[in-house]
């Protein structure tokens, strides 16, 4: 976490109260850096940023084609949703599809983010299921392609075969090979690799129109259907779904745990990655917002630009009480005024 880099900092009234320092790296489509932020070398995991990444064999090992599967469920393998209903129908189908419910998946009952949702399992003095984890478009996508494998049921063992794919395109997009994985919150083995790795995957899949092998093929079309479909990939009020809405399709942006963020700009072929060392997602959501208008891709005066960047808060009272600013040091001509 050495040369970190002020990137966020909260202000109550006019008193600096936070303050969130992290990385980020700008790749082209040759994965060189051409802006960076902090040291781009340093060891992260991704989380649930690489899902485009880990969702590249659904498509390559022919699995999407033969179960039929659509753009919405290419975004959903994609997606750290909020369970609302839209993805858990989705999903719901899907794995009925498969002939598979939701005691197939192996990532974890959790509690939805969606408050219509949850407040109607709270009513009605249910339990959440595995469909409504975050993660369960992705395992809905592990277990498309165990069925065309035709692996056993424990496909998030690090051994299994759909992990092990998973391994070869991460490793294959980020241009490095993983120091090793720690498991992730949905219990499947997530890879480490460096900032710059990250950032170089990201790159790579924006400048997949480029290349005509079946992996480019199946990453444009994971990134056209996260554009194509923002409310899966996350849902209402989430920085993924409401800045991607407000560039028009034009950018895929995803985030993950512990503050990580990353973005393809297709037009641009530029990757970007950043990771917050605190983990907070309210910075990771100010910083990849505040990159992406200094990139000139995201309006600074869009409203949902003005959730995240330089974003008014207010007390349970509705009172004004500060800001979620940009550092001078990170981005100066975003700085809180």
């Amino acid at each position: 976490m050495n040369n970190a880099v002020p990137m966020v900092e909260v202000w109550r009234g006019d008193f600096l109260e936070s303050l969130h320092c992290g990385a980020a790296v700008v790749c082209d489509e040759r994965g060189e850096i051409v802006q960076i932020w902090g040291n781009p070398d340093r060891l992260i995991l991704p989380r649930s940023s690489c899902k485009m990444i880990q969702a590249l064999p659904l498509i390559t090992s022919g699995a999407a084609n033969a179960f039929g599967l659509a753009p919405q469920h290419l975004a959903l393998a994609c997606a750290s949703h909020n369970a609302a209903q839209i993805h858990i129908d989705t999903i719901q189908t899907w794995l009925s599809g498969l002939d598979l419910g939701e005691n197939d998946l192996l990532c974890g009952a959790q509690m939805p983010r969606d408050r219509a949702v949850k407040d109607a399992l709270l009513a009605d003095r249910q339990a959440p299921c595995q469909v409504h984890n975050f993660c369960s478009g992705k395992h809905a996508g592990f277990l498309t392609l165990n069925r065309h494998l035709g692996g056993h049921a424990e496909y998030i063992d690090p051994s299994h075969p759909v992990q092990r794919a998973s391994l070869e395109a991460f490793e294959l997009t980020t241009g490095e090979t993983s120091a090793g994985f720690a498991i992730d919150g949905c219990s499947a083995p997530n890879y480490v690799c460096s900032l710059h790795g990250l950032a170089r995957a990201m790159s790579w899949f924006a400048a997949a129109s480029d290349r005509s092998d079946p992996t480019s093929k199946a990453a444009l079309s994971l990134v056209e259907a996260m554009t194509a479909h923002p409310d899966l990939v996350a849902g209402e009020g989430r920085a993924c779904t409401e800045l991607m809405r407000a560039m028009d399709g034009q950018v895929a942006i995803k985030t993950g745990a512990e503050g990580v963020f990353v973005a393809i700009l297709p037009k641009q072929r530029l990757g970007i990655a950043l990771k917050m060392n605190d983990g907070a997602t309210r910075a990771s959501d100010a910083a990849i917002a505040a990159i992406l208008v200094h990139l000139k891709v995201l309006s600074p005066d869009h409203p949902a630009t003005r959730m995240f960047v330089n974003a008014r808060q207010r007390n349970w009272r509705g009172i004004d009480t500060g800001t979620i600013g940009i550092c001078p040091e990170f981005l100066p001509d975003q700085a809180r005024s």
